[in-house]
């Protein structure tokens, strides 16, 4: 019994130790782009040779900002007549009729601006996305969520990569936040998308290797959706399914890492979890569906392959961390009543580097700032305690994708939060009641807080950090779960 801990152990921390060395791939390739630059933007062409564009604006009950948005994409810099707007509403509430008189003040401005209504709402946002491809009128199609404010002149940015190449099949931009200094939970989320937004997909996207479309704030040609076999809903990424499925069909992405589309973050806690719980469990439905097609192809280049495995499997580092906190306890026990394991300890201590590479991945996307050490050692180890606090609810999401069981698209409520303004406390969509699973969090934390007390007891400080993360994690996530359901901010 006490073997088969240890080699359970050690094979999922093999694996958040290779997934740590992909990273630091990663890290090494942004770091080289970094150094030699973006190259020079292709020039936009007269407004003569601009093709024509469809707007996406998927929306689903989002009263408090569905308006915001409509303005925002109102006042997009294109010409009027190669420009058509679709505003794909499937929302049930009050904000159907809200975005309607909105759309309404723009047709009466000259803005050729659509409400599309489904007769029947099927496959969620992939549904949405395929029912307005069928009434478009453009060659190519950008996509927004609910929660973003595109810049003015995004179109103009992104649509003249497509007139330079006619194999790319997405442009895809950065992610900014407009409420990222709203609170604690915001500055977390951040950090983290910070680092995918410039480390991971900027490293995939000048390699060469497969990056994924974000689900908005990106241009797709119309001709690489048709081709690619167009939006499906048997995932609950449908941005990740069809990138790999335009991908292995040989398309090129675009990643755009210095032009940002501002958005809004969860701010409320069992918001964070639900978009969390889809963003996971879709991955993993993903991973299941493409990674033995990409595995397969003779075209894909073997680095290419190592890349997708482990950005088609990165939900699966979850189960990793939640495994090996669970069983790192036994170990303690193990280490101290088992002396000839002693040789093996010594040797897997080489998996600290794990540490030390995650660290160095997130600390080069940390933007610069006059406080950029001291904000960057307050914020990491804080980043990866709520990751981990996260870690049985994601995983959960997980195993859910591979074992196929289908649940709903759960939106994440957005509540027209800014770094100045705002609150979710009072309003419509906020969670009300919190899931059984919080009970299990809070006593997770009271788990890992008697591994710091076995410390003491066995003289062993070795996993101390660890479980002090773990502790402070779950409370976390634990105390905040609760809170953001009974009384708000």
């Amino acid at each position: 019994m006490e073997l088969a801990v240890v080699v359970i152990y050690g094979l999922f921390l093999s694996f958040i130790f290779l997934y740590s060395l992909v990273q630091l791939n990663l890290a090494i390739s942004y770091r080289k782009y970094k150094k030699n630059g973006a190259g020079d933007a292709p020039c936009c062409p007269t407004e003569d040779n601009l093709p024509h564009v469809t707007v996406q604006l998927p929306v689903y009950n989002e009263l408090y900002v569905v308006e915001r948005l409509i303005d925002c994409v109102a006042e997009l810099d294109y010409p009027a007549d190669k420009l058509e707007i679709q505003v794909l509403d499937d929302s049930t509430d009050e904000s159907f009729d809200v975005a309607a008189k909105r759309i309404q003040y723009w047709r009466d401005q000259g803005v050729n601006m659509i409400h599309v209504k489904r007769p029947e709402r099927k496959g969620f946002k992939a549904g949405a996305l395929a029912y307005g491809l069928t009434k478009s009128k453009g060659q190519f199609t950008a996509i927004f969520d609910a929660d973003f404010l595109p810049k003015p002149e995004f179109l103009r940015t992104t649509i003249p990569y497509f007139l330079q190449d006619d194999k790319i099949g997405v442009v895809q931009t950065k992610w900014e936040h407009i409420n990222q200094e709203y609170s604690l939970l915001t500055k977390l989320q951040a950090f983290g998308l910070d680092a995918h937004f410039t480390v991971e997909q900027m490293g995939r996207n000048r390699s060469g290797h497969f990056i994924n479309f974000n689900g908005t704030a990106g241009v797709w040609r119309n001709e690489c959706i048709e081709d690619a076999g167009g939006w499906q809903s048997d995932t609950i990424t449908e941005d990740l399914d069809l990138s790999y499925r335009a991908q292995m069909k040989g398309w090129k992405f675009k990643y755009l890492a210095d032009f940002g589309s501002p958005a809004e973050l969860p701010a409320e806690m069992n918001a964070l979890k639900s978009q969390q719980f889809r963003w996971t469990k879709g991955a993993a439905e993903c991973a299941k569906k493409h990674l033995p097609n990409v595995i397969k192809q003779d075209k894909i280049g073997f680095s290419t392959k190592i890349h997708a495995l482990f950005h088609l499997m990165n939900s699966f580092i979850f189960i990793c961390v939640l495994c090996t906190a669970i069983l790192s306890i036994p170990m303690l026990i193990i280490k101290s009543s088992t002396p000839e394991y002693d040789t093996l300890f010594n040797v897997a201590s080489i998996f600290l580097l794990s540490f030390l590479i995650l660290g160095y991945f997130y600390w080069i996307s940390h933007e610069p700032k006059s406080n950029r050490l001291s904000g960057f050692i307050k914020q990491f180890p804080l980043f990866l305690s709520v990751s981990m606090g996260l870690s049985l609810h994601n995983s959960i999401a997980v195993i859910e994708g591979y074992m196929g069981k289908k649940t709903p698209f759960i939106r994440t409520p957005k509540f027209a939060i800014s770094n100045e303004k705002g609150t979710w406390s009072d309003k419509k969509y906020r969670a009300l009641k919190a899931s059984p699973l919080t009970v299990i969090e809070g006593l997770f934390a009271i788990y890992f807080a008697s591994g710091l007390i076995m410390a003491f007891v066995l003289g062993d400080f070795a996993l101390f950090p660890f479980h002090l993360m773990l502790t402070l994690g779950y409370g976390y996530v634990f105390y905040y779960s609760l809170k953001h359901t009974m009384v708000g901010v």
